[in-house]
């Protein structure tokens, strides 16, 4: 480390660590990189767990949205991963804010700061984005996606993206904050205060469960939850859910307006990426209502513009957990509003990390979020 990183003689941070890297799609293989240092405005953080987010899988198989040097992120010692936290284990140039030994969480973006839309607070908009994969100056990060991210046992983070976490709060349930706080974001977009108002969240996966939390923490009522596995859609109901409603067996769009006395919902957060969501959240909004789009066909769809737009209907598109949105999710979950680690159902070590992104990806156990844990890694430094 330079001579200006601040750093503890009781916290021994090694040169090298493990990581993860992709190689061929679907490929991913252990090697040795040395453990990064943290710049001006940066922390580096021993990775104490990180869940695999389905975004994880679209990159290691697929390539975007990861971007490395100007493309697709296979064969160029590149580490995938974003949904995980950690220990503070050194502090760069000028880093006041946190202590080494702080536990905490993250997000993802860190903006370039300059362009027009991180100075509107937009950073997971930023204009920089995947523009400067192997240099900092400009600013921006997006770790495990522009830059490495957390499948590793140590990684660097600009203190604009880290969240210091309650004690109370254990690993697992500290790497679904990021997944609450990209429900927050989409609930901020449209219009963020929903008490008293009608949401549906379609699709019962990590970010519509705690799509679901989060707008019931924020008092909006009823909240009505559509998908097709029953299980899930009870763990919707002890989230927070008034109406669950299982697509395979209803017609989602009757079934929302019947719930709703026939007048549709005020708010449609539509966290499912089905090919025919956005027409059905579209008819189950009313008129004058708002959907936010948090998920993504794999394929384009056909839209019915006309219905959008003789019905006034506003659409949002959200990506990630912008405008602190993440924070906002960290108090919540402090407070215990809602119990997070129900989406938890999986948990791993880092060497195993090929077998629990096999778990994720074709949902064994009916695995919702699987957490990776780097329970070695903390020999590293502090006994805790």
């Amino acid at each position: 480390m330079a001579a200006n990183v601040k750093m503890d003689g009781d916290f021994h941070v090694p040169e090298k660590m493990k990581a993860w890297v992709l190689n061929d799609p679907g490929e991913l293989e252990l090697v040795e990189k040395p453990v990064p240092a943290p710049g001006k405005a940066e922390v580096l953080l021993r990775i104490d767990a990180v869940a695999i987010c389905a975004t994880d899988l679209e990159i290691i198989y697929h390539g975007p949205p990861a971007m490395i040097q100007g493309g697709a992120p296979h064969g160029k010692n590149f580490t995938p991963g974003h949904e995980y936290m950690g220990t503070v284990a050194a502090l760069g140039p000028g880093v006041d804010e946190l202590r080494i030994g702080d536990r905490v969480t993250v997000e993802i973006h860190a903006g370039c700061g300059q362009c027009k839309r991180c100075r509107e607070g937009m950073y997971t908009s930023c204009h920089n984005y995947g523009k400067n994969y192997g240099s900092v100056d400009k600013g921006h990060r997006a770790n495990g996606f522009t830059t490495d991210g957390g499948f590793c046992e140590y990684q660097v983070n600009n203190v604009n993206t880290v969240i210091p976490i309650s004690d109370s709060m254990s690993d697992e349930e500290a790497t679904l904050v990021v997944t609450a706080g990209t429900a927050m974001y989409g609930l901020t977009e449209l219009g963020g205060l929903v008490a008293g108002e009608s949401v549906v969240v379609t699709g019962p996966g990590p970010i519509g469960l705690l799509g679901v939390a989060v707008a019931k923490s924020l008092g909006a009522q009823p909240v009505v939850l559509t998908g097709t596995r029953d299980n899930r859609l009870e763990i919707g109901r002890k989230l927070g859910a008034d109406h669950i409603v299982n697509v395979r067996r209803e017609d989602p769009v009757d079934a929302v307006r019947s719930i709703l006395n026939g007048a549709g919902a005020d708010y449609v957060l539509e966290c499912s990426g089905a090919a025919n969501s956005f027409n059905e959240a579209a008819r189950m909004v009313n008129r004058g209502g708002r959907i936010c789009l948090a998920a993504f066909p794999s394929k384009q769809v056909e839209v019915d513009l006309a219905h959008i737009v003789r019905n006034n209907i506003y659409v949002f598109g959200i990506r990630g957990e912008g405008k602190s949105a993440t924070h906002r999710a960290e108090a919540f979950m402090r407070q215990k509003r809602f119990d997070a680690t129900l989406v938890h159902t999986h948990t791993f070590s880092l060497d195993e990390l090929p077998e629990a992104i096999r778990y994720a990806k074709e949902r064994i156990d009916d695995a919702i979020k699987v957490v990776v844990k780097n329970d070695a890694g903390r020999n590293h430094g502090m006994l805790e």
